[in-house]
């Protein structure tokens, strides 16, 4: 009999260990799942949104704006602001060194130029489907979020419907002399603008497919005028009539016009005026690459867009941005129209045009 009972509290014993063994187990499994969770969250909520935006679209502010609305979503942006063809020339040199995740604002010419080289990232952001992807890369590369128009405009107090030219090419004429700003031609407005001239002469026999006609007028604009020098005062010298007339596009344009108070005239040519389309890419060697597309599904969004669009003048893709778009960008596009372009072309010969630009017509 005792020797039963003393089995029986052996097993009762045992029994109770392994109860509170497994209790045990399965407290710190859950508390290690919670742990988890936690751990989880923690890495969630702090996860790094850091990221390096090199871009030809932030200066009058335009940085400054971007990094602080990002900053609101949790984005911390470190901005390098450059003109888009020294912008484009850098990112390739950094190519086997890229420290920049997104790139904002070139054009499809530059963008080509590093889809080439292989530095962009295919993906495609959640408001794709609601722009003219006619308007972006086919094959998925970079997407459109700005287009703009280039445009000569000049001070009404100096020229008038008949007394001001009516085309890039009459720019020429002697009465023009030193009387326009040329913007750097490190940039992409500069760029295009010479662009949209020199198309007009294209010979397949002639020196990088344009014609002599076309590189002598080329040679007389770029001579006639006045080539913008850094830290210059361009709208200054257009408000005292030192050099009424200055290219601009057209959301810089119009944020000068707010700034001076007044109301520019624009040249509207037979032809058209040149539009570009600012784009957004990701670079393939980002580190970064979910916040970068987090980030660009932001920054293209129609919310904003529109906002960006009312700070700055720009004239967004987004149809439901353009619809909140300023009085004064409607009027803008309502006065300007399209140059037809061939843009393969264009970027086929930008760089050899502007080295020939370089060595032989710049004193």
């Amino acid at each position: 009999m005792k020797k039963v009972k003393v089995k029986f509290l052996l097993l009762t014993l045992v029994s109770i260990i392994l109860m509170t063994f497994a209790a045990g187990c399965s407290t710190t499994t859950g508390n290690q799942g919670g742990n988890k969770n936690k751990q989880a969250q923690g890495t969630e909520e702090n996860k790094d949104k850091s990221l390096v935006i090199y871009t030809n679209s932030g200066s009058d502010g335009r940085a400054e704006w971007l990094t602080q609305k990002a900053a609101e979503k949790g984005f911390k942006l470190n901005v390098v602001t450059l003109g888009a063809g020294d912008l484009a020339n850098r990112l390739v040199a950094e190519k086997n060194n890229q420290i920049d995740d997104v790139v904002i604002g070139l054009n499809a010419v530059e963008y080509e130029k590093l889809k080439k080289q292989d530095m962009l990232m295919k993906f495609k952001p959640s408001w794709a489907k609601d722009v003219d992807m006619t308007l972006g890369d086919k094959d998925g590369y970079y997407y459109p979020t700005v287009t703009q128009p280039l445009i000569l405009a000049y001070n009404k107090k100096y020229y008038n419907d008949q007394t001001v030219p009516t085309d890039w090419t009459d720019l020429i004429k002697p009465e023009y002399k030193n009387k326009y700003t040329i913007l750097d031609l490190g940039g992409g407005t500069s760029k295009t603008i010479l662009a949209s001239i020199l198309v007009r002469y294209k010979d397949p026999n002639g020196q990088y497919g344009i014609s002599q006609e076309g590189w002598d007028v080329a040679k007389k604009y770029l001579q006639n005028g006045h080539i913008e020098k850094t830290g210059e005062d361009s709208y200054a010298a257009v408000m005292n009539g030192q050099r009424p007339l200055i290219m601009a596009f057209g959301s810089g344009l119009l944020q000068h016009e707010k700034q001076l108070g007044t109301n520019l005239g624009i040249m509207a040519p037979k032809i058209g005026v040149p539009f570009v389309v600012e784009q957004v890419a990701i670079f393939n060697k980002s580190k970064k690459t979910d916040v970068a597309k987090e980030f660009v599904d932001w920054f293209g969004s129609a919310e904003v867009q529109a906002e960006w669009s009312q700070k700055f003048g720009t004239v967004p893709v987004q149809p439901d941005a353009l619809a909140k778009a300023a009085p004064e960008v409607k009027e803008l596009m309502a006065n300007v129209k399209p140059q037809q372009i061939d843009w393969k072309f264009v970027a086929d010969n930008m760089d050899k045009w502007m080295e020939k630009v370089q060595l032989e017509f710049l004193k």
